[in-house]
């Protein structure tokens, strides 16, 4: 993982669900000083947060709080849902988005990291080159309703091979929902949820007082640029973790312990669809399908090789993030490198560790200088 270009830290922990099974390591720098990076170093998970999020809205639906097939107007002001969706009939679809389409990605509202009026630089690319900065949920509505140009119509639930398109927005809205209807900040319904039941201590969403409560997290890289975004990170609003707890919530997430219903696991599992070609720097698509909140990932034929790679379960981030889960090994695969430039290397990578383990584990013959040499 080191080896690609312009990454300065990787980490890489494997663990088998039943914890008979682990490994983890570490290699680089955390910091530009030269801090090294450890196994237990934190680090921002960015849209892997998407898992905790369905998960949270999910755990609300079977506690009566909401529901997801319930309209999105039902649980936000109409300053936050109007005009998400009008097309250029003039026709607003935006009262027809339910919380199961923000959980899919099948509303059609743009990813607002992705749009940017006339004139002006996208969000993230401004933020590269002008400097760190912060923005609210309602400038990310307000930037969505000047461009004005839905992906699509919100998809009929019940069709398979709707359109689908990965949108940030989405799952703004989400956490919005999610604070609405609890009454609380989402930092104070993760730790209520996530943190306590399952003694997480070093996730955290990032902000300026959780930076003197936690450790801090390791640096995040553009290229060859170490990036200090403090502002920018608070507003994006995705966790900072570390691999030893991402593997904790996953296996209470994979195993059904997090939800009053087992099945409401499944319920994130049971409807597949697969996103659509699309030309983004950022933002998955082909081949990747998408349940509520969770991508499923197998490489195809044609790009493997022809070799058998297994199935994959899970999220990825724009920092290079990923925390996956093997159905076939019964293992969870987590890491970072950190860098915004590669945020291709979760799908190139842990799809070959998935292999190798899965040949391994067959022949019997594995050991952690096999998997991982030093």
């Amino acid at each position: 993982m080191a080896k690609v270009r312009d990454v300065n830290h990787a980490v890489l922990a494997v663990e088998s669900i039943d914890g008979s099974f682990r490994w983890s390591g570490a290699i680089g720098i955390a910091h530009p000083d030269g801090t090294p990076m450890r196994t237990n170093t934190p680090f921002w998970i960015a849209s892997v947060t998407k898992l905790y999020i369905a998960s949270a809205v999910l755990k609300l639906h079977e506690q009566g709080h909401l529901s997801i097939y319930e309209k999105m107007t039902s649980y936000l002001p109409r300053n936050l849902t109007e005009g998400l969706n009008r097309t250029k009939d003039g026709v607003d679809h935006s009262d027809k988005i339910t919380l199961l389409h923000l959980l899919s990605h099948s509303s059609g509202i743009p990813d607002y990291l992705e749009i940017h009026q006339k004139g002006e630089k996208l969000l993230w690319n401004s933020i590269l080159e002008d400097g760190d900065r912060s923005w609210s949920i309602e400038d990310s509505i307000q930037l969505v309703r000047n461009v004005n140009h839905p992906l699509f119509r919100p998809q009929p639930m019940d069709v398979k091979g709707r359109k689908s398109r990965y949108s940030d927005t989405n799952f703004q809205l989400l956490i919005a929902i999610i604070e609405n209807v609890t009454g609380k900040p989402v930092h104070h319904v993760f730790e209520e949820m996530f943190c306590r039941p399952l003694n997480l201590k070093r996730t955290y969403f990032p902000s300026a007082s959780a930076y003197k409560r936690f450790p801090i997290a390791a640096s995040i890289w553009y290229k060859d640029q170490s990036l200090d975004l403090p502002y920018a990170l608070e507003s994006a609003r995705d966790l900072i973790s570390t691999a030893d707890e991402l593997i904790i919530f996953m296996r209470a997430l994979i195993r059904g312990d997090f939800f009053d219903d087992p099945g409401t696991t499944e319920l994130m599992q049971s409807d597949w669809n697969r996103f659509g070609l699309m030309l983004s720097p950022v933002a998955p698509g082909w081949p990747i399908e998408y349940g509520l909140g969770i991508m499923r990932f197998k490489v195809p034929p044609p790009f493997s090789f022809f070799r058998s790679f297994p199935e994959l379960r899970g999220h990825t981030g724009v920092s290079s993030a990923w925390l996956f889960y093997c159905p076939e090994i019964d293992m969870i695969i987590t890491g970072t490198v950190s860098q915004l430039s590669a945020v291709a290397v979760p799908f190139k990578l842990v799809p070959k560790i998935a292999g190798l383990l899965s040949r391994e584990l067959r022949t019997g013959n594995y050991s952690d200088n096999a998997f991982f040499p030093k």
